[in-house]
């Protein structure tokens, strides 16, 4: 299946919808080689734009979903398609579940250790008959990372779920990914908190007029820091628009 990979702001995004993203992940675990799936945002996008090693990651990257509505406008506006939002932590479920379906083996890494094992039992619970091929908390050092990448390979996962945080995890996949033998590797953020309770995601009212960023900017003031950044891509934006149309 093909679908247009555009740049938003000289930063990759795929534009596709929810049900494209789940055929692309089944022909990821039918390939021979590691793929990296990659969410978007605007604070992804402005970040990229200053990290080159971030950049590249994102332009090799298998698979690059619209998760922010911010880049999901941009895209829609330049490709002339109807791309629809596609959110880490809302693919990252789908895939357990195809997981689930398929007999692929899931490792899990990041988070804390008591968040990481809630997670795979939580996973368990929802998807009956899902294996978990291991699991790792993110606070392994740098020095024993060379074990990690051969637990991971000994234990014969299919997919690699990487909650590190960005840049992080893409920097991770970047050093990390071509040396697995793994199928797909995808980058899910702050999903294990959410999936183990310790964080609650916004309420629906709030995705559906997508204003996640605002309701996590009320319970938690102090992203107002990271948040300047969709401050600066908005800004951006519309000084790209404003040149293209003079």
């Amino acid at each position: 299946m093909r679908f247009p990979r555009i740049e938003v702001l000289g930063v990759p995004v795929d534009c596709l919808d929810s049900e494209t993203t789940m055929d692309v992940v089944r022909r990821m675990l039918e390939g021979d080689h590691p793929q990296a799936v990659i969410a978007v945002n605007p604070e992804k996008v402005m970040r990229a734009r200053n990290d080159t090693t971030l950049l590249d990651q994102m332009m090799r990257a298998g698979l690059l979903i619209p998760d922010g509505i911010g880049v999901v406008w941009l895209a829609r506006w330049k490709s002339g398609r109807e791309v629809s939002r596609v959110t880490g932590s809302d693919l990252m479920p789908r895939i357990c579940a195809l997981a689930r379906d398929r007999g692929c083996r899931i490792f899990l890494y990041g988070g804390k250790g008591e968040v990481v094992e809630r997670v795979a039992t939580r996973l368990c619970e929802r998807f009956p008959g899902l294996q978990i091929a291991g699991i790792q908390d993110g606070y392994l050092p740098e020095t024993r990372m060379e074990t990690l990448v051969e637990r991971i390979n000994e234990s014969r996962a299919d997919i690699v779920f990487l909650a590190l945080g960005s840049p992080k995890q893409e920097r991770w996949m970047s050093r990390y990914l071509p040396r697995l033998r793994v199928k797909l590797c995808q980058g899910v953020g702050g999903t294990f908190d959410v999936i183990a309770g310790t964080v609650n995601r916004s309420p629906e009212f709030f995705q559906q007029v997508h204003l996640e960023w605002f309701y996590r900017l009320m319970t938690n003031p102090a992203r107002v820091i990271r948040q300047q950044a969709l401050v600066q891509y908005v800004l951006l934006v519309m000084k790209h628009h404003l040149l293209r149309v003079r």
